[in-house]
């Protein structure tokens, strides 16, 4: 990637729209760290469905930032406890990555005491071997903060040729998030060292910090701690457009350097790597300050709640308890989504626990969420087409799954949706199409499992065979063998009875002779 500098011409990606933001509502309002919760919803398993391995039991004591789990591999996230209190049993939630399904979560009973581990902060992770220093955020449990939740030890440790830029992802183009936002204004110095962190473990030469052109106040503060920062790190404050979904990952390369991650390919296959800047800031935390990721700022906001603003909630909280803490919903509350409006999912209950990557709680009025218009067929007008930032066919995706033809829909590349809304936001019909594409992805994911399981029951069929037959191979091997030797042995008997019947007459021919 050629150097970056404020004022470079940048590029553009396909698709996107320009929408309302409304970010300063939830930016009124100082940061706020809402009371301790009475109990902890921890999640034990992550978006895979792998299961962590738990090291506390029952019953027992923990502190403050203790681990609760331990990470076998980089693709495990370590979970450590919020707050201290005593372990209770494993207790199930609704899985926001699964609608429909439940997942196990840890849970842990408050004390009130706050009481936290010693915290072990390392000064010298400048001159810290790189692996060393992925480790130790490992164990301190850091994760992507943008939402995904993906492991950074993974993302930073991965086997790639060579990454020489570290991107930092400010462009938090979502409508009403807010949190990214807030985050910059209040630790500008933390974002620029946190990424300087982040490019250290990842071997990178610098650090390109990507924010929307919009944030004006935000943008000089972090120019101020770039010109400031007390490491010589090569570090270049870039502002992009604010066009939505500027803030994905593959959308924010190509804006940056006009080059495509390719679709089966990641951004490390151009030398790039891209972390958001809530994460960076979690690096820093876990280093300087020996702290592990325990919470995150959430921003509360929308028509629906009475108090809009930015909270910094502790992981496990119940959702509820943030809504509470933003003054409670309005009167014409209705629904609740996790994330923004246009890529977010409604929430079945406010018991849900916040996680790693919880961003964003909106509360919407019920007038918002009618539906104003029936859903009509699709015309065919190429609307979602012309929006699409992954350059998909939304409406052919759209006939593939409404006909049950998952493997078709996947063909046309179904899993490089990113889910952004912007067809279902354009859509002269009102389809809900984002709504049919996690339909069929889900779909389609069933039907590869099940076609796996029917691959195994086939091969263990196979096995069973193979073996039943090569154990009556065996058996009639065996049978043959003893037919054999009962033949060879009646054979025997025979020569010695002819041999006694031959030494019978001899001596009976010798006592007539006598």
């Amino acid at each position: 990637m050629k150097p970056l500098a404020v004022g470079d011409t940048l590029h553009a990606f396909p698709g996107g729209l320009v929408l309302r933001h409304n970010k300063q509502v939830a930016c009124e309002l100082p940061l706020e760290r809402p009371a301790l919760s009475e109990e902890y919803l921890l999640q034990v398993v992550d978006r895979q469905g792998r299961r962590a391995k738990i090291i506390v039991e029952e019953g027992e004591r923990v502190l403050g930032g203790q681990a609760l789990t331990r990470a076998s591999s980089d693709l495990e996230t370590v979970t450590h406890a919020p707050t201290s209190g005593r372990i209770g049993p494993i207790v199930q939630s609704e899985s926001l990555w699964r609608p429909g399904s439940r997942i196990d979560c840890l849970q842990l009973l408050a004390d009130g005491r706050d009481d936290f581990i010693e915290a072990e902060p390392l000064s010298d992770w400048i001159t810290l071997d790189r692996h060393r220093l992925i480790d130790l955020l490992r164990d301190r449990g850091l994760a992507g903060l943008g939402g995904a939740v993906f492991p950074s030890a993974a993302k930073l440790r991965g086997d790639w040729d060579g990454i020489h830029t570290l991107i930092l992802n400010g462009a938090e183009c979502e409508p009403w998030i807010a949190c990214d936002e807030m985050l910059m204004r209040t630790r500008a110095d933390d974002v620029v060292r946190g990424g300087i962190v982040l490019a250290r473990a990842a071997g990178a030469g610098e650090v390109v910090l990507a924010i929307e052109d919009q944030m004006g106040a935000v943008g000089e503060r972090l120019s101020e701690a770039i010109d400031d920062c007390p490491i010589d790190f090569p570090i270049k404050l870039v502002r992009v457009a604010t066009i939505y979904p500027e803030g994905g990952e593959r959308q924010l390369i190509q804006a940056l350097t006009g080059e495509e991650v390719p679709f089966d390919g990641l951004p490390q296959d151009l030398g790039l790597l891209c972390h958001n800047v809530a994460t960076a800031v979690a690096a820093l935390d876990a280093v300087e300050r020996g702290r592990a990721l325990i919470e995150r700022i959430v921003t509360v906001t929308g028509p629906g709640v009475r108090r809009p603003r930015n909270l910094i909630a502790r992981i496990g909280t119940p959702v509820g308890e943030l809504i509470e803490a933003a003054g409670g919903r309005s009167d014409d509350a209705g629904r609740l989504v996790l994330g923004g409006p246009m890529s977010g999912s409604a929430l079945p209950s406010d018991r849900i626990p916040v996680h790693k990557g919880t961003n964003c709680l909106l509360a919407l009025t019920a007038e918002q969420v009618r539906r104003d218009q029936p859903v009509m067929p699709c015309i065919n007008c190429g609307e979602c087409v012309r929006v699409c930032p992954a350059r998909l066919l939304p409406q052919q995706l759209y006939k593939m799954i409404e006909g049950e033809r998952h493997d078709a829909a996947a063909a046309l590349n179904l899993f490089d949706c990113i889910e952004c809304g912007c067809c279902a936001q354009v859509c002269p019909s009102h389809i809900p199409l984002v709504d049919w594409y996690r339909h069929g992805k889900a779909a389609r994911q069933l039907e590869q499992l099940d076609q796996r399981r029917a691959r195994l029951a086939q091969r263990r069929h196979d096995a069973r065979q193979t073996r039943l037959e090569q154990e009556r191979l065996e058996r009639e091997a065996r049978r043959e063998k003893r037919r054999r030797r009962l033949a060879e042995g009646g054979q025997a008997k025979d020569e010695i009875k002819a041999a006694i019947e031959r030494a019978r007459r001899k001596k009976a021919s010798d006592s007539d002779a006598g």
